[in-house]
């Protein structure tokens, strides 16, 4: 769905409640950080949850969300990390009311190579063993080495200091190796 659909059915009221800021400049700036950023804030999100359809829902929700807060937001520039944070929260709260637990997606989405190749059986022992890390763990692992993010800009996503973002991903690291290590 075009960015402009999903805004203009969405949150048309939104528009009224933007105050000073003019509905275009809103639209044009959410627009553009969409059409930009979804598709790898989707993966994002498939990574954390495993299925493309809570996926889609929850970066769906996270622009929604910017758009309607857009007059709000103190630093324009940081619209992307509030976004990144809003997809990880959006994640966190599918997964807390997930009744089943995480099971890689066995189907190969084809969205890009690299979600063909992550559908293979190393892929699914991966993604199983990464989803037995505790969120925070793994949040910070999909984060360093999904996105290719710095240590201040995970912090920066996850709420935390970026001391907490190194060691939390030593211990990821270290506990991963174990998972697929006790698995072979």
């Amino acid at each position: 769905m075009e960015p402009e659909t999903v805004l203009a059915e969405r949150d048309r009221p939104a528009d009224e409640a933007l105050g000073n800021a003019a509905p275009g400049e809103a639209t044009a700036a959410v627009t553009e950080l969409y059409r930009g950023h979804a598709l790898g804030l989707t993966r994002l999100a498939l990574v954390m949850v495993g299925d493309r359809g809570t996926a889609e829902d929850v970066v769906q929700e996270a622009f929604a969300g910017l758009y309607r807060r857009w007059p709000r937001l103190r630093d324009r520039e940081r619209a992307l990390a509030y976004v990144r944070s809003a997809v990880l929260n959006g994640s966190r709260t599918a997964l807390r009311r997930r009744r089943r637990p995480f099971r890689a997606v066995h189907e190969a989405p084809v969205w890009s190579a690299e979600a063909a190749a992550m559908a293979g059986e190393d892929g699914r022992e991966v993604m199983e063993a990464l989803h037995r890390l505790p969120a925070r763990q793994r949040e910070a692992l999909v984060l360093r080495y999904f996105c290719d993010l710095s240590a201040e800009e995970i912090a920066d996503a996850m709420g935390v200091s970026p001391g907490t973002v190194k060691s939390t991903t030593s211990r990821a690291i270290a506990a991963l190796g174990r998972f697929l290590g006790s698995e072979q």
